[in-house]
This record gives C-alpha cells, sequence and structure tokens, in this order.
C-alpha cells in the first residue's frame, strides 16, 4: 500500500483512534502525515477555484456564445478572474466549449438582424433625467444552473431604472424590461444604448423602441467598453452582494437582487455623484 494511501485511511480515522497508534500502525511518520494533509487541503482550495472557474467560464458562454477564448479573458478579467489566457484554452477545450462562428447567409425574405449606429460613442455624461440610457444582461450563479438579469441603467446619475430576472436569456426578458421601462419612464426621443446581442438586434426591439419613440445605439462588435457603464454595475452587484451572500432557494435570490437594486439606488453613494446615492443625486439636481 501506498503512503499516500495510509495517509488517507488514517485522516479517515483520525476521529476514532489516536494518531499516534495510527501512525505506528502504518508505519509512517508524523511529520510526513502533515505534510501530506497540508497538500491535501492546498490541493482541494485548488479544485475548489478551479470548479469555480468553470462555471464562470460556462455562464459566460452561454450568455455569449460568440466570445472565444481571448474575450473570454478579458470577461472573467471583469468578474474578477484573472486568468491566464492559455488556462483558459485549456479550460474551454476540456469542457468542449468553442465560439460559434457566424456564417455569411443570403436572406430570402426574412428580416436581417437590426443594427443601429453607436450614438453613445462612450459619451457616458447626461444633463438631465432619461437623456441616455444603458442596458445589457449578465448571468447570476445558483446552486449549478443560471438566472439572467436585464437592467436598464440612466446615465444621468446611475440609476437602475428598471430591471427583469428570469430563468431564460432570451428575447421575452429583455422586452418585459423595456415594458416596465415604459410604465416608469417617457423615452421619447432618448438613447436607449446595448451591445449587439440577438435580443437587442432583433427586428421586435427595434420596433418596440421605435414605437416608444426611443432611438437604438448599438455597441461596435465585441467592445465592451462602449458598454461601460452597465458593466460596472453588474461588477458591484455581484462582488458585493451575489458572491458573499449564501442563498437557500430562487425566491431569496430574487430578494436578494431587489434588495441590492433598492440600496444602491438609495443609498449607495458614489464619488461621481458628489458621494450621493443615484437617487439622491436626482433629487438635488432637481430643486
Amino acid at each position: 500500500m501506498t503512503k499516500k494511501a495510509r495517509f488517507e485511511i488514517i485522516h479517515a480515522l483520525r476521529k476514532v483512534y489516536r494518531l499516534g497508534w495510527l501512525f505506528e500502525i502504518a508505519k509512517v511518520s508524523r511529520q510526513g502525515y502533515y505534510k501530506w494533509l497540508r497538500q491535501h487541503k492546498n490541493a482541494s482550495v485548488k479544485q475548489q477555484k478551479e470548479q469555480e472557474l468553470k462555471e464562470h467560464i460556462v455562464a459566460i458562454h452561454q450568455l455569449r456564445p460568440y466570445f472565444g477564448y481571448l474575450r473570454m479573458v478579458i470577461a472573467l478579467a471583469h468578474e474578477g478572474f484573472h486568468v491566464n489566457h492559455k488556462r483558459v484554452y485549456r479550460i474551454m477545450k476540456e469542457l468542449g466549449i468553442q465560439s460559434m462562428i457566424r456564417k455569411k447567409r443570403r436572406y430570402f425574405g426574412k428580416q436581417p438582424s437590426v443594427v443601429q449606429p453607436n450614438r453613445l460613442e462612450r459619451d457616458f455624461k447626461a444633463t438631465a433625467p432619461g437623456q441616455k440610457l444603458v442596458t445589457d444582461i449578465t448571468y447570476l450563479p445558483f446552486n449549478g444552473q443560471f438566472f439572467y438579469l436585464s437592467a436598464i441603467q440612466d446615465l444621468f446619475n446611475n440609476e437602475i431604472v428598471a430591471y427583469e430576472i428570469s430563468a431564460r436569456n432570451d428575447l421575452k426578458l429583455v422586452l418585459n424590461t423595456i415594458d416596465k421601462l415604459s410604465k416608469k419612464l417617457d423615452v421619447n426621443e432618448t438613447i436607449i444604448h446595448s451591445d449587439q446581442g440577438f435580443q437587442y438586434t432583433s427586428s421586435s426591439y427595434n420596433k418596440r423602441l421605435e414605437e416608444l419613440g426611443a432611438l437604438g445605439s448599438h455597441s461596435r462588435k465585441g467592445n465592451c467598453l462602449d458598454n461601460a457603464c452597465i458593466e460596472s454595475f453588474f461588477s458591484h452587484l455581484k462582488t458585493e452582494m451575489l458572491y458573499i451572500t449564501k442563498y437557500t432557494s430562487v425566491e431569496e435570490l430574487y430578494q436578494g437582487i431587489d434588495n441590492y437594486i433598492c440600496f444602491y439606488n438609495s443609498e449607495r453613494f458614489q464619488k461621481r455623484l458628489n458621494h450621493l446615492s443615484p437617487i439622491q443625486y436626482r433629487e438635488k439636481m432637481a430643486a
């Protein structure tokens, strides 16, 4: 029997029998056991981190299936995972994940995707509420599955003015978010900026914006900095709430998101807003 196997047996029986007696029976040293134990713990932590990284890669792939390993590295960095591109390539290959290559197709009576000009052009400043809005979707890992948060942010004060959570990353999720927005704000002549995800380039989405009088705007392909503000909000939500709180049910997860967005809008002060929360800033500027 190998030493490793003997150490594993000792570790399993350590609460039943005296360690000294187990060392004597197994003919191993105390020093050797504790050295193995430290290596065992380090290996367990490493495996746990590797599994967490894999889960994030799978979630990002589900949300952005057109990301190759280089763009996956950037997406992971936004989530706080600074990983070498060779490691990401290896894991994606191991998981059987690769970017979806979109082939050019001829359209026969079928409308192609609607791509709007980049009306925002990284000018993230607005002089009044409702002038410029940005929107995107992020994933929410929970008990081995994923939920999706669609949010719309007002660039005047960074306030989250509408949001929707769903178990599906689909067009309905985005349209429901727009419907919530339209009940809260008059978006006539408002710029609503997004990336070129399939939901935002669909004819249904762009027709809905047109009906509301809103002006659609799209980021350039593969350029996440064109929509940096909403990405920043998602990063805060995950690091300040999602990754440090254990939820036992889907209801708790949804309530946690509701509570955080309420906190973010009402209480979380921001340096850009003269150390006021988004709602405090809006109310002060309106006074």
